[in-house]
């Protein structure tokens, strides 16, 4: 016996949520996991404002975003000799594998037109992956959380605009309460 077509739903399953699309009695179609990412995107060359738009932009073919804090002017890290960067925080789901995702971000970086150039250095975009679900990865050239996040203002902010009680998984503290750490002002530029 048939049932008829239920339109799409969403269940927990094995520990993360999945969109599925039922057609038939124990047939399930369409079925794919969702997975929650935490992106920073920076921009210190050109037209900072808009390839950081142009990003997110970009981004929409593979993450449906859900939230974008607003646009702030920070100080270079590490490199201080260079202008000043627009960073904003990114929250979307997507059912790209945490690999995958790299290689989508690290592609949309190119085909903006980055290059390779000294550590810490100007760019034109940047888009680092902050947070996957809650998982902890250390692979070659992977690591979420961003290792550096807890030390970074200028993601602190935004993150913390968009998702203030955020856990941290490894430090077991909200992104309110690790921005209270370094709190330093900075400029919202919108």
């Amino acid at each position: 016996m048939l049932v008829p077509q239920i339109d799409t739903c969403y269940t927990w399953l094995k520990g993360y949520t999945a969109k599925v699309s039922v057609q038939s009695v124990g047939q399930i179609a369409n079925l794919s996991y969702v997975h929650r990412v935490y992106l920073g995107l920076g921009s210190n060359l050109g037209d900072r404002a808009g390839h950081l738009k142009k990003a997110l932009q970009c981004l929409e073919r593979q993450v449906h975003l859900t939230a974008v804090s607003s646009i702030y002017e920070t100080e270079p890290w590490g490199l201080k000799d260079q202008p000043y960067f627009l960073n904003l925080v990114a929250v979307g789901d997507t059912d790209l594998s945490p690999v995958d995702l790299l290689a989508f971000v690290k592609s949309i970086e190119q085909e903006m037109g980055r290059r390779p150039t000294i550590r810490y250095g100007p760019r034109l975009i940047d888009i680092d992956i902050l947070f996957y679900d809650d998982q902890v990865i250390h692979l070659p050239g992977l690591q979420i959380p961003h290792p550096r996040l807890p030390e970074r203002a200028f993601v602190l902010e935004p993150l913390a605009e968009v998702s203030p009680d955020l856990v941290h998984p490894v430090l077991g503290l909200s992104i309110t309460e690790l921005l209270a750490r370094i709190q330093i002002p900075m400029t919202n530029d919108q």
